[in-house]
């Protein structure tokens, strides 16, 4: 199915069946009662990237058939949120009787916020000179009547801003805001609602916790920022420069004082606390200090490596956030040895979709040492 043709009728009864995979494939495991997190059904999505097809003087967003590769003509995209499908319609009004800013022009990402930003890529097979960011400078502004709006101009190892290469969006957390910088072209979490279930499912699991945190693979600080008011301190890694730079921008932005973010990706950080390597990334920060009996992962959809894997299973609590199940499980293999599994979650971040976002809570197990 299309995500133009989406049946919001069909919703629960979609999510039903998740869920019923999702258990089927853990029952090989003591696994609690799974916990569900619904979507929205409609206007979920905080992204959407659409190439862009030239048709005479018709100019439109396209998508490609996952099964056929065939194109088909984008108007309206229902999992999209309201404001990305507000200015997909506007934007195309303004382009097609621009002769400089349609020229070339093959591909339009937006990234929007629940906060009403709205950030504006557009990707061109062609150099961006003066001429089209004065004429970019007359459409943004054009927009800016309507909308809290930036732009921003990609091409072949050229990136061209207006203003900023960012949005400023406000996550409500257990009734507490929190504002998160999300820069253009890195990672976010699609769909803000649910993003914002998972982070409260995190602060529940973690609410008795004792020690510090441990967070591999933190991105801008979503879970970092908000978990720290259970933990004395968090020590967060991230290979990205971009998203270390966001990360600790998020934490004054929100006055979060106790937490520590080192660029380093996991496997750096396994050599580096077993002793193995000495990296000038972690500055005066002493590992020796940190008392971190948690360990947040939320890993891409290769799951965990190996030595990442067994760094984590000596800690007394993981909490495991997982975009692929299948890794998830396999990760379990190992991990189930030493601990067990006391939380069980589905965050449907991609309705209408096989993919499960779920998390797992899991601590060491009685007979072992913490």
């Amino acid at each position: 199915m299309r995500p133009t043709e989406i049946d919001s009728n069909q919703y629960e009864a979609q999510l039903a069946d998740k869920a019923t995979e999702l258990q089927a494939l853990f029952s090989d495991f003591a696994m609690p009662e799974l916990t569900l997190y619904p979507s929205a059904p409609l206007h979920y999505r905080m992204r959407a990237e659409f190439r862009v097809w030239h048709e005479g003087e018709d100019l439109y967003h396209i998508m490609f058939d996952s099964q056929t590769k065939e194109k088909y003509r984008v108007d309206h995209f229902p999992p999209a949120s309201l404001l990305i499908n507000q200015v997909m319609a506007d934007l195309l009004v303004l382009l097609k009787p621009n002769q400089i800013l349609r020229r070339k022009l093959y591909q339009i990402d937006y990234l929007s916020t629940l906060s009403g930003e709205i950030l504006v890529t557009l990707v061109y097979h062609k150099p961006l000179d003066a001429q089209w960011q004065a004429e970019a400078e007359q459409l943004r502004d054009t927009l800016r009547k309507t909308y809290q709006l930036d732009l921003v101009g990609r091409a072949r190892k050229q990136m061209l801003l207006l203003n900023r290469d960012h949005v400023i969006e406000t996550l409500n957390i257990k009734s507490r805001p929190y504002q998160f910088k999300q820069i253009e072209n890195s990672f976010t979490q699609p769909n803000a609602g649910v993003n914002c279930n998972m982070i409260e499912w995190a602060l529940d699991a973690t609410q008795d916790a004792s020690g510090d945190l441990l967070e591999l693979y933190c991105g801008l600080g979503n879970f970092t920022l908000p978990l720290a008011q259970n933990f004395r301190r968090v020590l967060a890694t991230e290979i990205s420069k971009a998203s270390v730079e966001a990360a600790n921008y998020n934490a004054q932005l929100n006055k979060v004082e106790n937490v520590t973010v080192l660029r380093m990706s996991s496997e750096e950080f396994t050599e580096a606390l077993q002793g193995k390597r000495e990296f000038k990334r972690m500055g005066e920060v002493k590992l020796s200090e940190f008392d971190c009996q948690t360990v947040l992962v939320d890993p891409p959809r290769a799951g965990l490596d190996p030595d990442t894997c067994e760094l984590v299973s000596s800690y007394r609590n993981i909490l495991y956030i997982s975009c692929n199940p299948l890794t998830l499980k396999d990760n379990l293999q190992h991990l189930s040895k030493t601990h067990d599994v006391t939380r069980f979650a589905l965050f449907d971040q991609f309705p209408y979709t096989h993919h499960a976002e779920c998390g797992v809570m899991l601590t060491k197990k009685p007979h072992l040492p913490a």
